[in-house]
């Protein structure tokens, strides 16, 4: 056998060698992520299983509260109106519309659904601290330490979202859809799965919004987004921002779109902070580099 073609044996055997290594190590990686979602997974279980033996309380405290003029809002929006003058308007003392189940197995199926529901969400902190210890060994040390708090962060925006979703954002949207009307002729009578529908998409579409500094943390970190382009842009956020504050407050005065408003705007503010944060620290990390 000539020597070239024993340089080539050798570098075709090198080659195999190492597709099978990265082989070994994709699938090895994927027995490891399979063992993080198996933990997480029974994280969920076990607080859905709470969730579902406490159902009671869940489902007349927590579900129905934004449908009775009692909830936490609707009394501090009458102590507010009253005490600034506002007029009876700003004061909600009746949410109109009857909740029906029209299904045979309607009402276990909610128990079950809203119980797995709020059981992802006390297991959402759980299930991003799985991701970190999976994605940490593959960091670098500098990478580490900036994402070092990446679980606490997260976890705590989409808290906060929840609770803005859930004491602001869904009584108000649920108050002014059930006093809606386009013809006195017609009744509002809310199935029970509509009205849960309702509260858990506004809730958890609040949460996920106030996760918006942390997606553009990584996009910095990536380089797609500079805040250059979001204050730029900023006009255009600020239109979105009023218009989901008009769609959702009860009535069209300027405190109360504000009250909505106000955070989302801080929470944009915020965005461009971090993303400015982020750039500023790689231009410093690349000045570094070319002086070396």
């Amino acid at each position: 056998m000539s020597k070239a073609r024993k340089t080539d044996l050798v570098e075709s055997i090198k080659e195999k060698g190492k597709t099978i290594e990265a082989e070994m190590s994709f699938f090895d990686h994927l027995a490891e992520l399979r063992i993080h979602l198996i933990r997480a997974s029974i994280a969920v279980i076990v607080f859905t299983t709470v969730c579902f033996f406490y159902y009671d309380f869940l489902f007349d405290t927590i579900i129905m509260g934004p449908h009775k003029p009692s909830f936490w809002t609707y009394r501090m929006m009458c102590k507010v109106g009253e005490y600034f003058n506002m007029g009876p308007d700003f004061c909600i003392t009746n949410i109109p519309g009857k909740i029906i189940n029209t299904e045979m197995a309607g009402q276990f199926t909610l128990q079950i659904n809203s119980a797995l529901m709020i059981g992802v969400i006390l297991g959402f902190p759980y299930l991003l601290w799985e991701v970190w210890l999976f994605v940490k060994p593959a960091l670098k040390d500098n990478e580490r330490k900036s994402a070092s708090g990446f679980v606490f962060y997260a976890s705590m925006l989409f808290i906060i979202g929840l609770m803005f979703g859930y004491f602001i954002v869904a009584p108000l949207s649920i108050n002014f859809l059930s006093n809606y009307s386009i013809s006195p002729d017609i009744e509002n009578t809310i199935t029970i799965d509509s009205y849960f529908s309702s509260v858990a998409t506004l809730t958890l579409c609040t949460g996920a919004i106030f996760e918006l500094p942390i997606v553009i943390y990584i996009l910095s970190r990536l380089g797609i987004m500079t805040p250059k382009f979001m204050r730029e842009k900023r006009r255009y956020a600020v239109v979105i921002i009023l218009l989901i504050a008009a769609i959702v407050t009860p009535t069209p005065d300027v405190p109360t779109m504000l009250t909505v408003s106000f955070p989302l705007f801080l929470l944009y503010e915020l965005s461009i902070a971090v993303s400015g944060r982020v750039e500023k620290k790689r231009k410093k990390a690349e000045k570094e580099f070319y002086a070396n």
